[in-house]
C-alpha cells in the first residue's frame, strides 16, 4: 500500500558520512499548531513500531499534531553502516540532531523507547532547545541486567523466517512469557513491524552486526543518572511494562522522587517493551501531550507543510504513487 494512503510521507536523508537514512512525516490531518513529535525506537526496531500511535496523535487526537519517526542507522530502511561501531548513542543522536535541524523541529515532543529513551536523555543534556516534553517507554537511567541479557540472546540470532506466517509464531515464541495476552493478529502485526518485505516476503529488519555492541558489554551498563537530570527542566511521562524485566518499579519510583514533574502509567500484561498499540497506553500520552501545551500555552509550533522544507529539500517522484523528501545535511 502507498505511503500517503497510510496517512504519511516517507523521508529520505544523507546523514554526514554518508549514510542513507529513512523517516517518516504523519501530518496533523487538522493542523493545530501543537507540539510536534518524534519517535524513537529500540535496538533493533524502526519506524513501523510507531504507526498506531502516529495515526492516533496526528489524525485522531486532540489537538492533532505533526508526528515524525526516524530509522536509525541499521534499522528498518535505513542503510546499514559498515562499522558496527557506529551503532553508538552519540553518533545515534548527532543523526537524530541533523534530521530534527533538517525539518526545523525544536521543543519537540521525544517518545523514546527503550534505546530511543536513552538517545532522548542525551540529547537533553546536549541539545536542551530540541526538547520540549518526553515520554521514556520501558527505559530509565538503570538497566536491569535480567533484561539485558536476554535482549543479547536474541538480537541478531533470530532466523530469517520462511513466510510471514512463519514470522508470526516467531513473534509469538519470543513474547509468550512477557506478553501473554498478545492474540495471533497482534502478533502478525508485530511481525510485520519487526521484519522488512521484500518480494512479498518476510527478511531481516536490522543490520545484524548490532548483536556486536552488546557482545562487548562486560557487566552491568553504567548508571545515567547525570543524563537524566537533564530531564527534570521538561515534563516526563514513564510508560513501563507491567512484566518488564528492563526497566523496574524500584527505578521509576527513584525516577519519580527526582523528577518533580514526572508521571508514570503501566501497561499490564506487557513486558518490554509496551507496543503503544492500545488505547489506554495512546490516551495516556495523548493526554500528556496536551498538558503539556497547556503548560506552555504561549508557545505555538508552526504548522508544517511541503513548502516549509523547500530551503533543505527537493521532492522527488520515486513512482507514480509516492512522493520522497530527498535531503542532504
Amino acid at each position: 500500500m502507498p505511503a500517503a494512503a497510510q496517512g504519511f510521507e516517507e523521508i529520505y536523508f544523507t546523514s554526514q558520512d554518508g549514510l542513507r537514512l529513512y523517516g517518516r512525516h504523519y501530518p496533523a490531518l487538522n493542523p493545530s499548531g501543537a507540539r510536534p513529535i518524534v519517535c524513537l525506537a529500540g535496538l533493533t526496531r524502526n519506524s513501523r513500531d510507531f504507526h498506531t500511535i502516529a495515526l492516533a496523535l496526528s489524525g485522531s487526537g486532540s489537538p492533532q499534531r505533526d508526528v515524525f519517526t526516524l530509522d536509525t542507522r541499521g534499522r528498518g530502511l535505513s542503510q546499514y553502516d559498515d562499522d558496527w561501531k557506529n551503532y553508538a548513542v552519540p553518533i545515534e543522536m548527532q543523526d537524530l540532531i541533523d534530521y530534527m535541524i533538517m525539518l526545523g523541529l525544536r521543543d519537540a515532543g521525544i517518545i523514546g523507547t527503550s534505546r530511543g529513551g536513552l538517545i532522548a536523555m542525551v540529547l537533553a543534556a546536549v541539545q536542551p532547545s530540541l526538547v520540549g516534553a518526553v515520554v521514556l517507554n520501558d527505559i530509565g537511567p538503570v538497566i536491569e541486567m535480567d533484561g539485558l541479557s536476554r535482549i543479547a540472546g536474541y538480537v541478531g540470532r533470530v532466523p530469517v523466517p520462511k513466510s510471514w506466517a512463519d514470522a508470526t509464531r516467531i513473534v509469538l515464541d519470543l513474547t509468550r512469557r512477557d506478553f501473554p495476552n498478545l492474540s495471533e493478529a497482534d502478533a502478525e502485526a508485530v511481525a510485520r513491524q519487526l521484519f522488512n518485505e521484500k518480494n512479498g516476503k518476510p527478511v531481516s529488519g536490522y543490520d545484524a552486526k548490532l548483536a556486536k555492541c552488546l557482545s562487548v558489554l562486560d557487566g552491568p551498563m553504567p548508571q545515567l543518572w547525570p543524563q537524566f537530570e537533564a530531564l527534570k527542566r521538561v515534563p516526563l511521562l514513564v510508560v513501563r511494562g507491567g512484566n518488564s524485566d528492563l526497566l523496574s518499579e524500584a527505578t521509576v519510583e527513584e525516577m519519580r522522587r527526582r523528577h518533580p514533574r514526572m508521571t508514570s502509567v503501566t501497561a499490564p500484561n506487557e513486558g518490554h517493551a509496551p507496543l503503544l498499540r492500545d488505547e489506554p497506553t495512546i490516551s495516556a500520552i495523548a493526554s500528556f501531550f496536551a498538558q503539556s501545551d497547556e503548560a506552555n500555552a504561549d508557545r505555538r509550533y508552526g504548522i508544517l507543510t511541503r513548502s516549509d522544507f523547500s530551503h533543505v529539500s527537493r521532492l522527488v517522484s520515486t513512482s507514480p504513487r509516492s512522493t520522497r523528501r530527498e535531503n542532504s545535511v
